[in-house]
């Protein structure tokens, strides 16, 4: 079974490398290495749902660890795993505080509306970084006209700000912000290991200021499927109750799970050779006339942008005729995101291509 999975994966790569087609329209759309599908075959699966599956627990109590935090809870999704957290923080007529291009409001479908009943309070922010301040002055009085300020939800990173990062520096006041006025804190951390690589911070140091953190496993990491929740035994608890509700337990998780073990073990480190392609392309693009602004790049994400909608459709439409996919994000923005599919061969042959854009 092993040399099986060998062989289709070397055919992938094989038929990959000489089509050169290259995907960057998001790192979610990477498939598992030969070495995560060996793992994945290889793992020890029970009933989730009845709480005996040993992947999945070892999966739990594996990043828990890493970031301090008494429990896990393994979902399908960073979508489920946003929405249940705020969900067990909130009560219908809250509301919550988040970036205007936060994931949580612009890009899951209405999901606090419908799934919890709660309202946004949506501030602009320099890259999407939010700040103390701006959260202080826009925390709701105690009024019946108003709904009631309860949960702060930030972006690390934050895809919208060009894959900008929250630091230690920029986190801490916001939580002395939080407990000043008795607020949760929750990150959505779709991306967090990458702002930890990049900013060389500690998993630890991060994840002390907030209740609740979602983890996605299948975007910079490389996994199939799945996000994890991170908090406290008593939100966890409640997190299970909404997952069930939500469809998202699941029977045999095990075998998506030992992915995720397996990632957090290899795929970290490695995320920085992603930043460093992605860098090389910000700068490529910052030098060209045809490019308005390229948006500051520290880690994967590239936001481009120009002066004219006419210019930013043949941009895309040169790109897809050599089989490079990236996408628009507006109609003068398009957004490229480099991940572990995406090598040095393949950045040379994108830079070769975007060299003959006229």
């Amino acid at each position: 079974m092993i040399n099986f999975i060998y062989i289709i994966e070397t055919f992938r790569l094989t038929n990959h490398y000489f089509g050169m087609s290259t995907d960057l329209r998001s790192d979610t759309v990477t498939k598992p290495t030969p070495e995560m599908l060996e793992a994945m075959f290889a793992a020890e699966v029970g009933d989730d749902v009845y709480e005996e599956d040993p992947s999945v627990q070892a999966l739990e109590h594996k990043i828990a660890a890493m970031f301090g935090k008494e429990k896990a809870l393994f979902c399908p999704s960073g979508t489920m795993t946003n929405q249940i957290a705020l969900n067990i923080l909130t009560q219908p007529q809250d509301e919550v505080i988040s970036y205007h291009g936060g994931h949580i409001y612009k890009y899951e479908g209405g999901g606090l509306f419908s799934n919890s009943g709660v309202s946004v309070r949506l501030l602009d922010a320099e890259r999407g970084i939010l700040k103390a301040q701006d959260i202080e002055n826009n925390i709701n009085p105690d009024d019946i006209h108003f709904p009631e300020t309860k949960v702060v939800a930030i972006e690390n990173t934050v895809n919208r700000g060009g894959g900008s990062i929250y630091r230690i520096a920029d986190l801490k006041p916001i939580y002395e912000i939080c407990q000043k006025y008795k607020l949760r804190l929750h990150l959505d951390g779709a991306r967090l290991f990458n702002a930890l690589v990049a900013c060389g911070e500690s998993a630890l140091e991060h994840a002390q200021y907030f209740d609740t953190i979602s983890i996605c496993l299948s975007k910079g990491l490389g996994c199939p499927v799945g996000s994890v929740i991170l908090a406290d035994q008593v939100l966890i608890k409640k997190a299970k109750r909404v997952r069930k509700a939500f469809g998202g337990a699941m029977r045999q998780a095990g075998y998506l799970a030992a992915a995720g073990v397996y990632a957090l073990d290899h795929h970290i480190v490695r995320l920085a050779e992603d930043h460093r392609r992605a860098k090389i392309i910000g700068d490529y693009f910052s030098r060209k006339e045809f490019i308005n602004y390229v948006w500051p790049v520290e880690t994967n994400i590239v936001i481009l942008r120009v002066e004219k909608k006419e210019t930013l459709e043949k941009l895309l439409q040169h790109f897809a005729t050599h089989q490079i996919k990236f996408n628009a994000i507006d109609n003068l923005q398009a957004r490229i995101v480099t991940h572990l599919e995406f090598d040095d061969r393949m950045l040379d042959r994108f830079i070769e291509v975007a060299d003959t854009f006229k």
